[in-house]
C-alpha cells in the first residue's frame, strides 16, 4: 500500500498480520496471503490493496450510509454470511448509526465507511463487497437515488440484459430523467437516477415501479416484474423493490465474490451495447480505467430530477 504506514511486530509476523496507520487510526490487516480467488491466484491482500488504491473514488458512495456487511472470510468460494450489527469488536473510532428494526424490535448498530481506515477495517473482515443503503444518516428516510436492478435468469444472455437497460434508459429519457449505468459485477446491470434526497422511499419505489412496468410492457417476452422465482419463467427480473428502506446493492467500484475478482463498474452509455462483458472489469484494471475516464458515476450524487415533471412527461 502506498498511502498507509505499515508497522509489524514479532507477534504479528507469527500470525501473518500487519498493522497499518490510516487516518491516524491503527487497522490490523490479517491473512493477506489467503487465496480469495483460488483459480485466479488473487489473495485477500490483493483485494485490500485494491480498496486502498480506489478509496478516494468509492468512499463518496459509502460515506454516511449504513452498511450491510456481507462477509466471505474464506474468499469467493465461501457462501459467507450477512452481518448488520457492528458488534462489540468494532473499534470506537468507526462511525455508526443506530436504527430500530421493526421486524425484530431491536436496535441495529450499522457501520458507516466514512474514511479509508473504516473501508480497510470492513474489507479485512472478509467483506469482499460493499453494500450501502440508498440513503444517508443525514436524511435516512430519503434516498439519494432511485435504482433499477436488471437481474437476469441463468437462461438470459447478457445481450438481453443490455437491451433491457437501454429500454429503461429510453423510458427515463422520455421522462427527462438523467440516469447512469453500472455493471453489477456479476450478471446484471444497475440503472441509477439521482434524487438528491428530495423524495422519500415510497416515492422512489413508486417511480421505479412505473419505469419497470413500462419496460416489461415493451419487452414482455424477456422481462418481468414478478418477484417470485417460480413465476419469472426464465425472464429478466426488472427489480424496482430495491428502492425500499434498508435495501442494499453493491456500490460503484465494489469488488464482488465472483470469478476474476470482478468490480461493479460505472459505464458510459455508449459502452452499453452488444458485446459488453461485465467480466472485463476487475481489481486488476479498475484503477487504470478510473484514471483514464474519471469517476463516471459522480452525477448519481448530484442534482436530482424533478419527479413531478418526469411523471407528467411519461403520461403524455
Amino acid at each position: 500500500m502506498k498511502t498507509t504506514k505499515k508497522t509489524k511486530s514479532k507477534e504479528e509476523d507469527a500470525t501473518n498480520d500487519t498493522t497499518v496507520v490510516v487516518n491516524k487510526h491503527k487497522v490490523v490487516l490479517s491473512n493477506r496471503e489467503k487465496l480469495y480467488w483460488p483459480e485466479d491466484n488473487i489473495t485477500k491482500g490483493d483485494m485490500l490493496d485494491y480498496y486502498d488504491a480506489v478509496a478516494d473514488y468509492i468512499l463518496p458512495y459509502l460515506e454516511n450510509r449504513p452498511l450491510s456487511l456481507k462477509r466471505n472470510p474464506n474468499g469467493m468460494l465461501d457462501e459467507g454470511f450477512y452481518q448488520k450489527d457492528a458488534g462489540d469488536q468494532a473499534p470506537e473510532w468507526i462511525n455508526k448509526i443506530n436504527i430500530h428494526a421493526e421486524s425484530t424490535d431491536k436496535t441495529i448498530h450499522y457501520i458507516m465507511c466514512n474514511n479509508k481506515a473504516a473501508l480497510l477495517y470492513v474489507a479485512n473482515l472478509g467483506c469482499i463487497e460493499m453494500n450501502p443503503w440508498n440513503s444517508t444518516s443525514k436524511k435516512i428516510s430519503h434516498p439519494s437515488y432511485m435504482v433499477i436492478d436488471i437481474d437476469p435468469s441463468p437462461e438470459n444472455s447478457f445481450d438481453e440484459v443490455i437491451e433491457t437497460a437501454l429500454t429503461v434508459k429510453s423510458i427515463l429519457d422520455k421522462a427527462g430523467a438523467t440516469c447512469y449505468c453500472k455493471t453489477s459485477g456479476a450478471t446484471g446491470l444497475h440503472v441509477y437516477v439521482p434524487l438528491a434526497q428530495k423524495y422519500n422511499y415510497d416515492q422512489a419505489k413508486d417511480f421505479g415501479h412505473i419505469v419497470a412496468a413500462l419496460t416489461v410492457e415493451q419487452l414482455s417476452e424477456i422481462t418481468t416484474i414478478e418477484r417470485s422465482l417460480s413465476k419469472r419463467d426464465n425472464r429478466i427480473y426488472v427489480d424496482f423493490l430495491q428502492n425500499r428502506t434498508g435495501q442494499t446493492l453493491a456500490c460503484a467500484y465494489s469488488v464482488r465474490p465472483k470469478p476474476g475478482a470482478t468490480v461493479s463498474a460505472p459505464l458510459e452509455w455508449s459502452e452499453v451495447k452488444k458485446g459488453l462483458s461485465p467480466s472485463k472489469f476487475t481489481i486488476k484494471n479498475m484503477l487504470k480505467r478510473i484514471q483514464q475516464k474519471g469517476d463516471l458515476f459522480t452525477g448519481v450524487l448530484g442534482k436530482g430530477i424533478d419527479l413531478e415533471k418526469c411523471l407528467q412527461k411519461l403520461e403524455q
